[in-house]
C-alpha cells in the first residue's frame, strides 16, 4: 500500500508519497493543497491512502523537502527512490541530476552527454521528475546559464538558486556515471527571468 500524506510548513505545502521503505513521489505547492499533482506522479496501477498521521518515513521526507526548499544542504539526503516504474533513460537522467551539490547547477546539455541523449530528451525527464527537491531538478538550467523551464515556475526556481548560493566560483566537473558532469556556481545563472 502506498501512503500518501501533506502537511503545510511556513507557507508551503509538502507532500509525498511512500511505500514500504521507498519514496515514490514528492510535492510541494502555495497557497492551497495540491494533492492532484502529487498523485499523478504515482504508478497508476497500485492502490494508495491518504493518512491522518504520518509515518517516521513521511515525517523525514517532508522534513527533508522544507529544508531544501528552505537552501539548506541536504546532500544527497539518503531516501531510497522507488523508479523501477520509469524508464531505463529516465532513472539515468534523474540518478544524474541527484548528484548537482547545493550552490551548483548543471545544464541540459550537460546532463545529456553523461546519461545519454539530448538537451531537449532532459529536459522532458525533468519535466516529469516525480521527486522534486529531492532529485533537484530545479539545479537544471540552459546551456546560456539562463533559468530554463520549471513547472512550479521560473520564479520559483530563481528562488530555489538563490537560497543556495554558497559563494563558489569556480566550475567543477566531478567524474559520474562514466563521464564528468560540468558544473557552475549557481551565482552564475542568469537573473534576467522572461
Amino acid at each position: 500500500m502506498i501512503y500518501v500524506y501533506h502537511q503545510k510548513m511556513k507557507d508551503v505545502w509538502y507532500g509525498a508519497a511512500v511505500k514500504e521503505d521507498k519514496v515514490l513521489a514528492t510535492n510541494f505547492s502555495f497557497e492551497e493543497e495540491d494533492l492532484g499533482r502529487l498523485l499523478r506522479r504515482l504508478p497508476s496501477d497500485v492502490s494508495f491512502q491518504i493518512v491522518e498521521e504520518p509515518n517516521q518515513l513521511l515525517t523525514d521526507v517532508l522534513g527533508a523537502l522544507e529544508e531544501i526548499f528552505s537552501g539548506e544542504d541536504r546532500g544527497s539526503c539518503g531516501f531510497k527512490l522507488a523508479m523501477d516504474h520509469l524508464s531505463s533513460y529516465t532513472r539515468k537522467v534523474l540518478d544524474c541530476t541527484r548528484l548537482v551539490p547545493v550552490g551548483y547547477v548543471t545544464t541540459y546539455g550537460a546532463v545529456a552527454k553523461v546519461a545519454g541523449g539530448i538537451a531537449r530528451s532532459v529536459g522532458r525527464v525533468e519535466a516529469s521528475n516525480p521527486f522534486p527537491l529531492l532529485v533537484p531538478c530545479h539545479r537544471v538550467v540552459r546551456s546560456d546559464l539562463s533559468i530554463g523551464g520549471y513547472g512550479y515556475g521560473m520564479q520559483v526556481k530563481l528562488g530555489l538558486l538563490r537560497r543556495e548560493e554558497r559563494g563558489y566560483e569556480e566550475p567543477r566537473t566531478p567524474k559520474v556515471a562514466g563521464g564528468e558532469l560540468l558544473l557552475f556556481p549557481a551565482e552564475r545563472v542568469k537573473q534576467n527571468v522572461i
